[in-house]
């Protein structure tokens, strides 16, 4: 698989990503491109607009031009690639797509988005296909546009990419350091038999187990864990660990250690959490009395089991600061 695949989806619905305007959705609408789950099909089933298509579809242009989406972003970033799904269109995809984006600071109307700067150029598409295109460009961007050559259906618009904050909405003393939207990754598990750790720092709350993290049953002595790199370095001053949803499967106990183990190859981890006893379908909050700064924290869980969001809460260091602050302006 590629690397940038395992990023988030900087647009999906479920993390706050909205289409906010096309020129033409006849056949289906622009909302379902983001859509969480993958498309599906049910083949003769027409509603008023035709074969209903769970993507978004235009008219058959008569004219010369091009039909577009804008999307704004639920977690504006860096994007490293995207994925363009037309996913049971087989007589109606368009043969071309281009994808632009720009950033823009507020809340903006579509109208007055801009400039935009091209991430693909016109590139070919086939039908009822995934297509993937890796994107080489550092800036942080709030809002994508996808524009078909010249209409058809496309199912689906993945944005994967680096999560990154606007330092202006930042309170530096009080945040959630573990937070994707903050630019948190999860960078090591033990474990992901059920589902991904990059659940545990998604944002909201879990609406079931499925948007937790959960491991196999472990038939060993060993214990699970989860290592998370914070948004930048900070002090931890709260945990949270929720268990929410996970009754059969909750782990017995949980326990937290920080570092910096990018700077050597052995980190000293220093304990912010001793090993301590957690109870089934339940948000715990922990006050942690002495906290060294950190760049990352490591999750340990006994000795398996399932954990639905992790949350740290603390202050950004001077460093800290000054990593986030370069995307001032970006």
């Amino acid at each position: 698989m590629t690397d940038w695949l395992a990023l988030p989806d900087l647009a999906v619905r479920r993390f706050g990503g909205s289409v906010v305007w096309a020129d033409d959705e006849t056949f289906a609408e622009k909302e379902n491109l983001i859509t969480t789950a993958p498309p599906g099909y049910q083949p003769h089933t027409f509603g008023h607009r035709g074969q209903i298509y769970d993507g978004w579809e235009t008219r058959r242009r008569r004219v010369h031009g091009d039909d577009s989406a804008v999307i704004r972003l639920g977690m504006p970033g860096v994007i490293r690639g995207v994925v363009v799904d037309t996913s049971f269109f087989t007589g109606n995809y368009p043969p071309a797509c281009s994808v632009t984006a720009c950033a823009a600071s507020g809340y903006p109307d579509p109208a007055e988005l801009g400039p935009w700067e091209p991430l693909l150029t016109r590139v070919p598409l086939t039908g009822d296909s995934r297509t993937e295109f890796e994107v080489d460009n550092p800036r942080r961007f709030t809002h994508v546009r996808l524009t078909m050559h010249p209409d058809g259906g496309i199912a689906r618009l993945r944005v994967h990419g680096h999560p990154v904050p606007d330092p202006a909405l930042l309170d530096p003393a009080a945040l959630d350091l573990a937070a994707l939207e903050n630019g948190a990754r999860v960078i090591a598990c033990s474990d992901m038999f059920y589902s991904s750790p990059s659940n545990l720092i998604a944002p909201g709350m879990a609406v079931s187990m499925g948007e937790g993290w959960e491991t196999r049953r472990r038939r060993d002595h060993g214990n699970d864990w989860a290592v998370v790199r914070l948004a930048a370095e900070g002090v931890i001053r709260f945990a949270e660990l929720d268990t929410t949803h996970f009754k059969g499967n909750a782990p017995g106990w949980a326990a937290l250690s920080a570092g910096h183990p990018e700077e050597s190859d052995s980190a000293d981890w220093a304990h912010l959490l001793p090993r301590t006893r957690l109870q089934p379908d339940t948000r715990h909050r922990f006050r942690i009395p002495d906290a060294v700064p950190a760049t990352h924290v490591r999750l340990d869980i006994y000795p398996d089991g399932g954990m639905a969001r992790l949350r740290l809460f603390g202050s950004l260091t001077p460093a800290g600061l000054d990593l986030i602050e370069t995307f001032r302006g970006a």
